[in-house]
Order: structure tokens, then sequence, then C-alpha cells
């Protein structure tokens, strides 16, 4: 009877220190998990299969980055040893000038790079091609108000590339700007308060002024009192 008693209590004790032991090695099979899985994590940021080394262009905030990020735009960012070009896919002179040239203005308002060399660069190789003038006048109306936008911008570099388009374009399209000059010279008359600008935007009028004739004087001098005619 003692016998079956022990092999009985044996019997009793032996599952509850195999439970036991499940119960104080569970915690150790399980903990080691939560410290297992974020481990890959640190990993998963230097394989070039789980990351794009250009994130920072993987979210694009206007209609340029995001045909750029397509490869919408027809002409690449070449790296020389003094400074950079544009390479095109094709002679400019056979790109459609609707919709690229809005879309290049409106990278313009970019701030990385290459999108703010490459729109820059392509805005004004574009409106050198032969030509340029026909095709550009039609598409004014959607020009101005993304030029307006790009001179209103609170980016310094951003105000000063919108300076430049303007001026290019001016000297394109010549008299057929003044119908939407006064679009744009509130943000110019902005600007000219700024003493850091004052001579750029001094100039940038004077531009118009030669490019869009006669005309030109009194448009801008009905936002801008001040304006010297040259």
């Amino acid at each position: 009877g003692s016998n079956v008693l022990r092999m009985s209590s044996d019997i009793q004790i032996k599952p509850k220190t195999a439970a036991q032991k499940s119960k104080t090695s569970s915690p150790l099979t399980c903990s080691p998990e939560p410290a297992i899985k974020p481990q890959p994590k640190p990993s998963d940021k230097l394989n070039p299969k789980t990351i794009d080394p250009f994130g920072a262009y993987s979210r694009p905030t206007s209609a340029f980055a995001a045909t750029y990020a397509k490869g919408g735009i027809p002409c690449r960012l070449v790296h020389g040893s003094v400074k950079h070009k544009l390479q095109w896919e094709c002679l400019p002179e056979t790109v459609p000038f609707d919709p690229l040239l809005v879309t290049l203005a409106e990278g313009l308002r970019e701030t990385k790079h290459p999108y703010t060399f490459v729109s820059k660069e392509g805005f004004k190789e574009l409106l050198l091609v032969e030509g340029a003038a026909e095709k550009a006048i039609p598409l004014l109306p959607r020009l101005i108000p993304v030029l307006k936008a790009t001179l209103a911008h609170a980016d310094d570099g951003v105000f000063e590339r919108g300076l430049d388009a303007l001026v290019q374009l001016s000297a394109v399209v010549g008299p057929s700007l003044n119908d939407h000059l006064k679009h744009l010279l509130t943000n110019l008359s902005r600007r000219l308060m700024d003493k850091k600008f004052r001579k750029k935007v001094t100039v940038t009028l004077q531009n118009l002024e030669q490019y869009g004739g006669k005309a030109t004087v009194a448009i801008i001098k009905s936002k801008i009192p001040t304006y010297c005619s040259i």
C-alpha cells in the first residue's frame, strides 16, 4: 500500500513539477521573441531590397515631382566636374510644350535637389528652342498662376527662380505677357520692400518693360507707383 501511495505521489508530483517548469520556462521562451522581432528592423534599413536610397523623393509634393518620379520629364541631370547640365532624351525642339512647360514651371517651387536644377534649367532650355513663342503664348493662362505661386513662396531660392523664369518668359512672349502681368505685380511689389531683393526685382521690372513695350510701364505703375521707367 505504501508503494502504491509512493508511486501515486510521484505521479502527482511530476505533473506539478513539469507544470512549474513550463510556467518558469515559458517567460524565457517568450521573452526573447519581442527582443528578436525588432532586431531585423535596423538591418532592413541597410538592405537595398527594402529601402529606396532616394526616399526623400518618394513623396511627391507637386505635379513636377510626381511626373519626375514616373520618368515623365524627358531630360535628366548630368553631374559635371565643374557644373551640372541637362541631357535631353530627345531634342527639346521636338518636345510638346503642353504640358511640359507648365510642369517645369510647377517644379520651380521645389526646394530639393535634383528637382530645383532640372525644373529651372528645363524651363530655360525649353524656352530657347526655335518657335518657342508660338508654343508658349497659348499656355500663358496656365503659366501665370503657377508663376504667381512661385513668386509668393516664402523660400528665397524659389522666389529668385520665379524672377528668372518670369524674365525668360517675357523675353520669349514679349507684349503678350502684358494682359497677365497685373496678377504678378503684387508679389513683386511686396519683395521690392525687402532690401535684399530690391535690386533684382527692379531689374526684373526693367526687363519686363524692355520686352513688353511702352504699354508695360502703365501696367507696372498701376501696382508699383514708385517704378521709374527705363
